[in-house]
């Protein structure tokens, strides 16, 4: 079965920009190590549900705050350790990603590793 590394990241509106840049260059960087997607998506539609909680509640976003749901596709929890160590070794993605200067409270990301158990 695949594995998912999964994100939920509350963003400033006015650094989406910013965070793309950062994730072209992650999603190329994993992709070329193997993973077998990657996906980064920015929050658009918040309207409130009876069924539950919104995006932006679970994350803790703030005022002038979005959310990116991202996650990385892989084939299983050991391709995925393979992948990400290659990935955590890579200058591309230290180069792009200055822990001290990020458009986002690294803090505040929410992030784990996921089985799948529907669909492949």
């Amino acid at each position: 079965m695949s594995y998912v590394d999964g994100f939920v990241i509350p963003l400033g509106e006015n650094g989406v920009e910013d965070y793309r840049k950062i994730a072209e260059t992650a999603r190329t960087v994993w992709l070329d190590h193997g993973a077998v997607d990657y996906k980064e998506c920015v929050l658009e539609d918040m309207k409130e549900s009876e069924f539950g909680m919104g995006f932006k509640q679970l994350a803790g976003a703030k005022d002038g705050e979005t959310v990116v749901l991202a996650y990385i596709v892989f084939k299983d929890r050991y391709h995925r350790d393979e992948v990400n160590a290659k990935v955590m070794a890579d200058k591309r993605l230290t180069e792009a990603c200055d822990p001290n200067n990020m458009p986002f409270d690294c803090k505040r990301m929410a992030y784990g590793g996921f089985k799948t158990i529907v669909g492949e």
